[in-house]
């Protein structure tokens, strides 16, 4: 079987907004995680067929705070909606409040090809540490994708890497999106962002693979129920499952570690409003990163006759609100874009995971809601 990579043109459909949408506050121009001076985005997709069917579907997506380029640590911390997936790394992010490096995105059974081949990479950078934790983190696709075949390897972690770029994110069945399903529709990768009027940005890249058709709601609407399976099969048979979502969030406002805490907390209101529960079976966790250059390194040793203090400038914590908002609104758009940026796709199992068409949404609002 002969795995091929290749890049989909699914980022160029529609987004909500361009749809209408009256979703809440100011996007910034990309409208995208990469509005924030310095965030980049690559991503490797794989896709392949054997024996006469689809096999494999899946790929690797990697965010890097300070692009490729740079090698000092963000302030950063994270919050669990539920556990029941991975995100390697974290118990330093923890402790020390430091992400330290790039975070990748795959499939649940591809963490330790992605793990193993971001140190690689890491440990080959221009004055980096001599060891190394990444954030590697995963949803589940075994539906659409042979998740026991192991097909990620280093070589696309890298292609992911290299890739990289501040420019538009591609969206939708992408990257490590690929094989992902949310809301019984076709899933995948999302992004948007919002500006705060103190002229910050709030950025956000989603991973869905979450959510149960009948609670999907968009800007307040329960759209879900009338797209019901008799509309648009579901891509199995039998009861739906709840899946999965990861959620990077990233902004340029100077937050400390307990702030980027409060910021990832507030993302899963944005899960929420889309009809995301956080339900038992699903892995909902969020990492929030502040990319403000404090000349900082978690490791680094002083030298001596440095002083002991170390000034930095952080939001007062009662002006935060502006922030969480901009994180809910961002979070909420991004999955509605994963799923309106998708493609359908038939996958491993023989299962088909329809798209949810601009066309059906609109219908489906404007029955809820006539002009």
């Amino acid at each position: 079987m002969s795995v091929t990579t290749t890049t989909t043109t699914s980022n160029r459909k529609p987004r909500a907004r361009d749809l209408g949408v009256p979703f809440d506050g100011m996007p910034g121009k990309l409208n995208g995680i990469t509005d924030v001076a310095g965030v980049e985005v690559g991503l490797s997709t794989i896709l392949a067929d054997a024996g006469g069917k689809a096999a494999v579907r899946t790929g690797v997506t990697v965010i890097l705070p300070r692009g490729r380029a740079g090698v000092e640590p963000v302030f950063a911390g994270r919050f669990a909606l539920n556990g029941n997936g991975e995100m390697s790394g974290t118990a330093w992010i923890d402790e020390s409040g430091f992400l330290e490096g790039p975070v990748a995105i795959t499939n649940t059974h591809s963490v330790g090809a992605v793990h193993e081949a971001l140190v690689r990479w890491q440990m080959r950078r221009s004055g980096a540490q001599p060891w190394a934790l990444p954030v590697v983190t995963e949803t589940w696709d075994g539906w659409l994708n042979d998740i026991n075949g192991f097909h990620v390897r280093g070589e696309h972690l890298h292609e992911a890497l290299a890739r990289a770029s501040g420019g538009p994110v591609e969206v939708g069945a992408v990257g490590s999106g690929t094989g992902m399903i949310s809301h019984g529709f076709k899933g995948g990768l999302g992004t948007a962002s919002r500006i705060v009027e103190d002229g910050w940005t709030v950025g956000v890249l989603v991973q869905a693979n979450h959510g149960r058709r009948d609670r999907l709601t968009v800007n307040g609407l329960n759209v879900g129920r009338l797209i019901g399976p008799d509309v648009v099969p579901l891509p199995w048979d039998g009861p739906e499952g709840a899946g999965s979502i990861i959620v990077i969030c990233a902004t340029d406002a100077p937050l400390l570690p307990h702030q980027c805490n409060r910021l990832a907390q507030r993302c899963a209101f944005g899960i929420g409003r889309t009809g995301g529960a956080g339900e038992h079976s699903s892995g909902d966790l969020i990492l929030a990163l502040s990319t403000v250059l404090h000349g900082i390194s978690a490791n680094e040793e002083p030298a001596p006759g440095d002083p002991t203090t170390i000034p930095l400038t952080m939001i007062h914590d009662n002006r935060m609100d502006p922030l969480f908002y901009a994180a809910i609104e961002a979070t909420e758009a991004a999955i509605v874009n994963a799923l309106l940026s998708a493609v359908t796709i038939t996958g491993y199992r023989g299962a088909t995971a329809h798209a949810l068409t601009e066309e059906r949404l609109v219908n489906a609002m404007a029955r809820l809601h006539p002009l």
